[in-house]
C-alpha cells in the first residue's frame, strides 16, 4: 500500500515563554510538513519493537527533509518500562524520544516536557476522543498519539458461511447465523462452534477463548456493560465492586463455564490465544486489530478470517484503546529537534499504515487506509468511536494495580469457573481493598 498523502499541513504554534521562543525561531513559523532543518543534530528514539515498525518510515521521512538523523533503541516492553523509569526518575536521560504505553503517561508525566501547543482545536479533531482525554495528566498535554489499537472481534468466515453450520444454527436457535452483535449472542455462537468436527469423540473446535493472564479484554466488557470507567473513577474513586464491573466479569466467565472456551484458561495471554485461533481451534477471538493482517500463510485460517465490533453489551460495544504516545523528556538534549520529529509524526501519521503492524492513530488516516485486505481499520474505527469507549485510569498507580490485583483476580475467576464455584462480588470486593492499599 502507498502512503496516503491526504494530511493538511499545520503549523506548530507555541508558547510565549523564555523556552518557547528559543524553539520558535528553530521554527521559523514553517508549517509541519517543511519543518526547519536541524541538520547535524541526531535523535534518539526509545521504543518498544512493535512500535519501531510504525516510526521507521516516519523517520526516513522527517530525515530526508530536515537534514536530522533518527536512531531507535529498540528494547522488550518490560526493558523499556524499567529503562525509562531508571532514567526519568534521575532526571538524566540517554534519548530524547519516547514511545510510552498509555498507562504509562500518568507515572513519567513528571519527567516529561508539555506539548500542550501542539494541540490545536484541528490535531483533537483528527483523534479519537479517548485519546485526547489519555494524552492530558494534570492539566498539560504530555504525549501526542503515535498509532492507536483496540479489540475488535475476529471470527471464521469458512465456518459462518458454511451450508451445513448454517442449517443446524438455525434449526437450533430459530435464527440465520451471523457474527454476532450483542453478548447474548455471542454466547449462543460460542456454544454452537463448540465442536468434535473429527467424530473421534473429543472437542476439537471451541466457539472462543478467554485470556486469564492479560486485563483489558475484561476491562473492555466493563465498559460495554455501561460503565462509565474502568476500576477508578473520574475523581480517583475505586468503583472495580460495582454491578458494571459484577456484569462484566460474569460474561467474562461464563464461556468457561458452558464449556465452550478451552481449558487453561488462567495461563492464556495473547500470544496463546493468537495462536490457538491461527491454528484454527476457535471459531471466534475478542483480539487487538493489528493482528489482522499477521495471519500466516501457511495458517488453516489464512484467508478466512472476518473482522468486526466486539459483541455489544447493555452500554454497547465499547473497547479500551491501546494508543501509544510520543512524549519527549524534559532532560532531552536535543528538546527543539524531539519536538519538530514530534510534531512531524502526527502530520505524517498516516506513514504507519505502511508498516508491519498497519496502524496509525488520527481518524483521517485510519479511514483513507481502511480498503480490501484492511477491514480491521474500519472495525478499529468503529469500535473507537463508540460513545462508551474510554481509556484506563490516569492513576500513577495503574500498572501496580494491574500485575499485583487485576490479573491475579482474573486467574483466580477463570480458575473457579472451570470447577463451578466462581463467586464473582467476593472477587470483586477483595480486588477493591487491595487496590485501596495501593492508591491509599
Amino acid at each position: 500500500m502507498t502512503p496516503i498523502n491526504h494530511r493538511r499541513r499545520r503549523a506548530l504554534r507555541v508558547a510565549p515563554t523564555a523556552a518557547a521562543a528559543v524553539l520558535a525561531l528553530g521554527l521559523g513559523g514553517c508549517g509541519a510538513g517543511s519543518v526547519a532543518s536541524s541538520s547535524g543534530d541526531t535523535l534518539t528514539v526509545l521504543v518498544e519493537g512493535g512500535g519501531k515498525a510504525v516510526l521507521m518510515p516516519i523517520a526516513k521521512e522527517f530525515e530526508a527533509e530536515t537534514g536530522t538523523s533518527v536512531t531507535f533503541v529498540e528494547l522488550p516492553y518490560d526493558s523499556l518500562y524499567e529503562r525509562l523509569n531508571t532514567e526519568l526518575s534521575a532526571d538524566q536521560v540517554s534519548f530524547d524520544v519516547a514511545a510510552l504505553d498509555a498507562p504509562w503517561l500518568s507515572y513519567f508525566s513528571p519527567g516529561l516536557l508539555p506539548l500542550d501547543d501542539m494541540f490545536t482545536d484541528d490535531v483533537k479533531g483528527d483523534l479519537f476522543p479517548s485519546l485526547v482525554q489519555e494524552a492530558q495528566v494534570g492539566g498539560h498535554f504530555v504525549g501526542m498519539p503515535a498509532w492507536t489499537n483496540a479489540e475488535i472481534l475476529y471470527y471464521r468466515t469458512d465456518l459462518f458461511s458454511d451450508p451445513q453450520q448454517r442449517r443446524a444454527f438455525k434449526a437450533e436457535y430459530g435464527r440465520e447465523l451471523a457474527p454476532p452483535t450483542t453478548w447474548d449472542e455471542y454466547r449462543e455462537v460460542a456454544e454452537f462452534f463448540t465442536q468434535d468436527t473429527d467424530g473421534d469423540g473429543a472437542v476439537d473446535l471451541h466457539g472462543t477463548d478467554v485470556k486469564g493472564a492479560v486485563e483489558t479484554e475484561w476491562l473492555s466488557l466493563v465498559l460495554q456493560a455501561g460503565a462509565k470507567n474502568v476500576v477508578l473513577d473520574d475523581d480517583g474513586r475505586i468503583v472495580i465492586d460495582d454491578a458494571f464491573h459484577k456484569a462484566a466479569l460474569d460474561a467474562y466467565v461464563a464461556p468457561i463455564e458452558d464449556g465452550s472456551a478451552p481449558a487453561g484458561a488462567s495461563q492464556f495471554d495473547w500470544a496463546t490465544s493468537q495462536n490457538l485461533f491461527n491454528q484454527g481451534q476457535l471459531a471466534m477471538s475478542r483480539f487487538w486489530a493489528h493482528a489482522y493482517t499477521q495471519v500466516p500463510e501457511d495458517s488453516p485460517v489464512h484467508g478466512h478470517v472476518g473482522v468486526t465490533t466486539m459483541p455489544a453489551g447493555p452500554g454497547g460495544a465499547a473497547a479500551v484503546p491501546g494508543a501509544w504516545y510520543l512524549s519527549v523528556p524534559r532532560a532531552a538534549a536535543h528538546q527543539e529537534a524531539a519536538q519538530e520529529f514530534v510534531q512531524f509524526a502526527f502530520d505524517h501519521n498516516e506513514l504507519g499504515l505502511d508498516s508491519d503492524l498497519g496502524l496509525a492513530a488520527t481518524i483521517p488516516a485510519l479511514e483513507a487506509g481502511a480498503a480490501e485486505g484492511r477491514e480491521n481499520l474500519s472495525a478499529l474505527t468503529s469500535a473507537l468511536d463508540e460513545p462508551g469507549s474510554a481509556p484506563r485510569p490516569a492513576t500513577d498507580h495503574w500498572q501496580e494495580i494491574v500485575d499485583s490485583v487485576l490479573i491475579p483476580m482474573l486467574q483466580e475467576a477463570t480458575t473457579q469457573a472451570k470447577s463451578g464455584t466462581v463467586n464473582t462480588q467476593a472477587l470483586l470486593d477483595r480486588a477493591a481493598k487491595q487496590i485501596e492499599t495501593i492508591v491509599g
